[in-house]
């Protein structure tokens, strides 16, 4: 059996999402891409652990054990087939995850991104909305007209792992939404500048009926936000809305309902409040002030 084969029937095989089947193809066909030997009876534990520092040489502590935890996957299922031992990954180590407190933007920093000028009406309804749903960019790019509730202010999403969830914005992204829907009753919410060409046929759920055009792709959309702001990340505006509402005081029942984490663990990364919010807070309980 080879890599390749033994992948293909993997992913056939096990029950994912469409999007976890992606990224583990991903990690799958990457790593396999390094690999000295295609066939799975001679491969060894320490071909298995160069060819993933090969294909992830720079890889963040994060995303290095995301790899790893994908080709334990991978293993554990090979081992039950018969195909190759589980042991073969006994090399790979996880990395210890450090928390970066810097990577939440300052509230002024997210506002001068969100009334940029040089901001199409598009991209500051995204931005914003991402802000104030605290969502995932996928969420929001997934979002088409008719799951929007414009008059209470929510939409229907498809979350991380494909359920079904519901975003909330506030009065900021509801004063620009109508601009950008433009009177279309169906179709993506946010569209491309420009119809796609031949050679990118998207699929037809993407398109725009009204004007052809397809899907905005979370690529232009990363790239429009590190233009703006500098060089920060679509990422960091979700972690900065979820430690923006950590510092005043959301109680982590909400904050998780908010966020739509399923794990206070996993949550507990983003919610960083910044020390700036430390300082005004030993400040304001110190009992030396004048009330």
């Amino acid at each position: 059996m080879t890599w390749d084969k033994a992948v293909t029937r993997f992913l056939a095989e096990k029950h994912l999402s469409a999007g976890t089947r992606r990224v583990y193809r991903l990690t799958l066909d990457r790593v396999g891409g390094h690999l000295p030997v295609q066939d799975l009876d001679g491969l060894t534990g320490d071909d298995l652990a160069a060819a993933l520092a090969a294909a992830y040489p720079e890889a963040s502590p994060a995303s290095w054990n995301r790899h790893v935890a994908t080709l334990r996957s991978f293993a554990a299922w090979a081992d039950r087939g018969g195909l190759v031992s589980a042991r073969v990954v006994s090399t790979l180590d996880r990395r210890r995850e450090g928390v970066d407190h810097r990577r939440a933007l300052s509230r002024e920093q997210v506002e001068a991104v969100l009334s940029d000028r040089r901001l199409s009406v598009r991209d500051r309804c995204l931005f914003r909305m991402m802000y104030e749903t605290a969502a995932r960019a996928q969420e929001v790019l997934c979002l088409n007209v008719e799951d929007l509730d414009q008059p209470r202010k929510r939409a229907t999403t498809i979350r991380k792992g494909g359920a079904v969830d519901i975003l909330h914005w506030q009065t900021g992204t509801a004063r620009v939404l109508p601009y950008v829907i433009a009177g279309r009753g169906l179709g993506p919410l946010f569209v491309a500048d420009r119809p796609p060409s031949l050679t990118r046929a998207p699929a037809a759920r993407d398109l725009d009926p009204a004007t052809g055009r397809a899907r905005l792709s979370y690529r232009r959309a990363a790239e429009v936000f590190t233009e703006i702001s500098g060089g920060a990340t679509l990422h960091q505006l979700r972690h900065s809305a979820i430690t923006h509402l950590a510092e005043e005081g959301v109680p982590l029942p909400l904050l998780m309902a908010k966020s739509r984490h399923e794990s206070l663990k996993t949550l507990q990364r983003y919610a960083r409040p910044s020390t700036e919010a430390v300082a005004e807070l030993t400040a304001a309980h110190d009992p030396a002030r004048r009330r």
